[in-house]
């Protein structure tokens, strides 16, 4: 058994980093927006913010389970307000009327659009980097001293993905297997005279994971003593960087997936690459150990997303042919997780496990073995086996767990409440605690008091992770995605008022007492 390196109880928030705008912000989350929200989250008792993934999404798609890079942090977070040459060119009151405009517009809209800020904030960025290498890196500065540094240190990941952004820029978005071949096979020479003809737009590339890195870790350590925790994604999708670079460990006549469970019938087809583990294994999992590495150096834990699929990845033959999962058998699973599981143990990280969905039984026996924490979601927690489907009682779940009220894929507490049905209802106000405050199953209505008295019986869950969604605890319905479908609602949501605001909103100054007074308790 392993011991996380974070000890004792914690309690947070479950808020994606593009929902949690600020007044300065670009129409999406930055993060500078940490800081502020890290104050609030201190007023509230919590010591904890579960992020979504922040790596660099392609344009057109919002979802961060699908990103072009497992190790570049994506430009639209970046604080332009924040970067020392943007200052330097003027700020906001050199931007075209045009660009202000647009960005009083992204400002005030209720949701996240995506395409309109990256149309913004990108040019912006690379005016930004044409000041830096015209007028810094010419004259030796401490800053370019400190961009050289970067580049140097980073060059494990950062060279390719440079590389790889440039050469995307360069054939309008296409696909790396659409390229040449020399450059989709990665010849020497070709890669050479790419570094050679696109060095503005690859120092470019660098140019801004540097600015962002450097926001980060400023971020991080202003942040403290609330923990930054990150979301390591199963896969990134396979038009990146990372599959490019190393794509012969990857499937390509198959896609990931996951069997049917009660977010679908059917299962889903995620369109990702798959592992051929096989090749993983015998290169001693290095870009697994990289992923660590990387994760371990931004984040004080990290949440490792579809567990399971590190065990035994379900997949789909684009040929119809029958599905499965690799590896095949039990204990070839139980080896291979226990190994990759290890692997993130053994960096030093905090490392929680996303153990949803349908998982076997010897899984959660693994990561119970190597002292893993998992999930345990009211709804859900159950035995489902017996008479009326009991609940289990939060004060009775394992130490080494983390609770929660639902998961970035859930519709939200109140909304829960409101679509069981009366057994289901029934059967959650069985648990003694509940019982005990007389509980109404019969009420179709959450009000704000059922949604409180649900919320503190996870604070006193024995788990020693408490990892709410923001949405429940002030009890809105907002979603942040739905599982299985696409629209312009999944990965859109923003709070409703700006972080930096928050000490000044009656009513978000009221959940923090309220969270204070139970944290403390």
């Amino acid at each position: 058994m392993t011991t996380n390196p974070v000890r004792g109880r914690h309690a947070g928030v479950l808020v994606p980093l593009f929902s949690a705008t600020s007044s300065r912000s670009w129409g999406i989350g930055e993060i500078g927006d940490l800081v502020p929200l890290s104050g609030w989250l201190r007023s509230a008792g919590c010591d904890l913010v579960q992020l979504l993934p922040v790596n660099e999404m392609a344009p057109g798609d919002d979802s961060p389970y699908s990103a072009i890079t497992a190790m570049g942090i994506d430009p639209l977070y970046i604080s332009v307000w924040a970067v020392d040459d943007f200052a330097a060119l003027g700020g906001e009151g050199a931007l075209p009327l045009a660009q202000r405009t647009e960005l009083g517009t992204l400002r005030a809209a209720r949701r996240v659009e995506y395409r309109h800020v990256r149309a913004l904030k990108l040019p912006t960025l690379r005016s930004c980097a044409e000041r830096f290498f015209a007028e810094e890196w010419p004259q030796s500065t401490p800053r370019a001293a400190e961009f050289a540094r970067f580049v140097e240190g980073q060059a494990w990941w950062l060279d390719d993905f440079a590389l790889f952004r440039a050469l995307r820029d360069r054939f309008d978005g296409a696909a790396w297997w659409r390229w040449p071949r020399p450059l989709l096979e990665r010849a020497d020479e070709a890669l050479n005279e790419a570094r050679r003809d696109l060095a503005t737009d690859i120092r470019f590339h660098q140019y801004v994971q540097w600015v962002a890195d450097e926001q980060w870790h400023g971020a991080r350590r202003e942040c403290a003593p609330v923990m930054l925790f990150g979301d390591l994604p199963f896969m990134v999708r396979g038009d990146s960087a990372d599959v490019w670079a190393r794509h012969h460990a990857f499937r390509f006549d198959a896609t990931v997936g996951v069997p049917p469970d009660a977010f679908s019938d059917t299962g889903q087809d995620w369109g990702l690459p798959v592992y051929r583990w096989d090749v993983f294994a015998k290169e001693e999992d290095a870009w697994i150990r990289e992923r660590a590495r990387r994760s371990l150096a931004l984040f004080d834990g990290y949440r490792i997303d579809h567990l399971v699929g590190f065990y035994r990845t379900y997949f789909i033959p684009r040929d119809g042919s029958p599905r499965g999962f690799v590896p095949a058998h039990e204990s070839q699973q139980r080896a291979q997780g226990e190994r990759l599981m290890r692997l993130f143990l053994d960096s030093g990280a905090c490392v929680i496990a996303e153990d949803l969905g349908t998982v076997p039984d010897f899984v959660r026996a693994s990561i119970k073995r190597l002292g893993l924490p998992g999930y345990r979601v009211l709804r859900w927690e159950r035995d489902w086996d017996e008479d009326g489907q009991p609940f289990h009682d939060p004060l009775k779940w394992p130490r080494v767990s983390v609770a929660t009220s639902g998961t970035h894929d859930t519709d939200t507490l109140v909304e829960w409440w409101e679509t069981s049905d009366v057994a289901e209802r029934r059967a959650l106000c069985a648990i003694p605690a509940l019982k005990e405050r007389g509980l109404d199953p019969s009420v179709e209505t959450c009000t704000p008091a059922i949604r409180d008295t649900l919320l503190e019986l996870l604070f006193a869950s024995g788990s020693d992770f408490l990892i709410v969604p923001i949405q429940d605890v002030f009890g809105w319905r907002d979603r942040i995605n739905t599982p299985a479908t696409h629209g312009h609602d999944n990965w859109t949501w923003r709070l409703p008022w700006p972080v930096d605001h928050l000490p000044q909103v009656d009513e978000s100054r009221a959940r923090a007492e309220t969270l204070r007074e139970w944290s403390a308790r």
